[in-house]
């Protein structure tokens, strides 16, 4: 390929050439550190392979049980496919969509499509719905959540191990192997198979014919063409998706998201989260309620790791969203940096608090011992997934580049990327040391 792909740190807008790195390399922004692109050690038939191995196990952990329980002669078989029916007849319908699509469909998504997509590649030929599929696996990504599933069962395991004769079933097993392919599969983005696009001459390179004015990143697959091309009603030239210089009305949508979410998070914690029905009477159970029994249980790891991610998570994520609000004046470069730290953490941790609604709904399929022993989800369950949803999508619509943009003489020019090997770089603001192909 003659041309050298350009592309756009999201974190804060430098324009940067796409070369190509040592296995293992990771190429990071010289203005605010962050990560930009890594080269995989793994070929192109190496992921197929992955692929097709996490659909199988995939298809494992979804038809055989998650564990079975038994108590006094009554056997339960849990699964997740029957936790979702379970909670659907209990009425709680906005649960049960959240969690299938968090647990089932959006992981499917994405494996079908890097698998569909990686073909196409690997064949020499894009299918014309390629960039349509793209899209789809973009905005699918965040939502797929096998990790957060893969926590909640040991969590909800050790729950019961103490009530009921608990034998683990073949889903978990393939649940925790689920887990390892699917974090590893998160390095194959959309944005990745991009460039295994443009890297094999299947597609326009990005940036082709050179940056000489301000320009708009497509956040669907990396394109940059001129920003004069790009308004609200401008299609990517490339995938043909909304083309945007900057995500619009940020402000507004971000602080309408966090007011949301903080008025939901109240009775997230004030209403119970889950009932436990027995021939003496319901209890009904808080988030705090349940970090509280699992203390009292001896279970202070379980108790540790459901109350940082069902209070402390989403509590920082609301706090450093506000912060980063609230603190939009320009006050130098490494202050801006610990800024972008800031966002790409939140990003990292905002599903992890999904675990207690997964908890919440594993438990209503392996308590189900009518006359005996039945959990059934509460109001708070629903609420608190609420808040994931909307936190998640406050950081998806703030927009980190805008805390860039105030910087004094912002400079333009197409940099190289610094190569991150065995340990980080320094990084800093660009300088005059960085050639500019413009």
């Amino acid at each position: 390929m003659g041309e050298v792909p350009l592309i756009g740190c999201s974190q804060c807008g430098t324009i940067h050439e796409r070369v190509r790195l040592e296995n293992g390399a990771v190429a990071a922004c010289r203005r605010c550190g962050a990560e930009l692109y890594r080269q995989s050690i793994l070929t192109l038939n190496s992921w197929l392979a992955l692929v097709v191995t996490g659909l199988v196990v995939f298809a494992i952990a979804n038809l055989y049980p998650i564990a079975t329980l038994r108590l006094q002669g009554m056997v339960v078989e849990a699964s997740l496919p029957q936790a979702l029916y379970l909670t659907w007849q209990q009425g709680h319908r906005t649960l049960s969509i959240m969690t299938g699509l968090a647990g089932f469909w959006m992981p499917l998504t994405q494996l079908v499509l890097v698998f569909w997509a990686l073909s196409a590649v690997r064949s020499g030929r894009l299918p014309m719905d390629f960039s349509a599929g793209m899209r789809l696996l973009k905005w699918s990504e965040p939502w797929s959540m096998i990790p957060v599933l893969m926590l909640g069962i040991l969590v909800a395991m050790v729950k019961f191990s103490g009530i009921a004769l608990l034998t683990v079933g073949p889903a978990t097993w393939a649940f925790a192997v689920l887990a390892f392919i699917m974090t590893a599969l998160s390095r194959m983005s959309a944005h990745h198979l991009w460039h295994y696009a443009e890297d094999a001459g299947l597609v326009a390179v990005s940036g082709e014919g050179g940056v000489r004015q301000g320009v708009a990143q497509c956040e669907t697959c990396g394109y940059l063409q001129p920003a004069g091309e790009a308004s609200t009603d401008a299609g990517c030239q490339r995938c043909g998706a909304h083309v945007h210089v900057r995500k619009p009305h940020m402000f507004a949508r971000v602080w309408a998201l966090i007011i949301a979410a903080c008025v939901v998070y109240i009775p997230a914690n004030v209403l119970p989260v889950m009932g436990i029905r027995t021939p003496t009477g319901v209890s009904e159970h808080t988030i705090l309620g349940g970090v509280i029994e699992f203390w009292r249980l001896g279970s202070w790891d379980l108790a540790l790791i459901v109350f940082v991610a069902s209070v402390v998570v989403p509590g920082t994520k609301l706090l450093v969203l506000i912060l980063l609000m609230l603190r939009r004046r320009w006050n130098g470069a490494s202050i801006q940096q610990q800024r972008t730290r800031q966002y790409e953490f939140i990003n990292f941790i905002g599903h992890w608090s999904m675990l207690d609604v997964f908890v919440v709904i594993l438990m209503t399929t392996m308590a189900n011992f009518p006359g005996v022993s039945q959990v059934v989800a509460g109001p708070g369950a629903a609420s608190f997934g609420m808040v994931v949803v909307l936190t998640m999508l406050a950081a998806a619509s703030y927009d980190p580049r805008r805390g860039w943009d105030t910087a004094p003489g912002r400079s333009t020019a197409v940099v190289q990327a610094a190569t991150l090997v065995d340990q980080p770089q320094q990084s800093g603001p660009i300088g005059a040391h960085d050639r500019a192909t413009s």
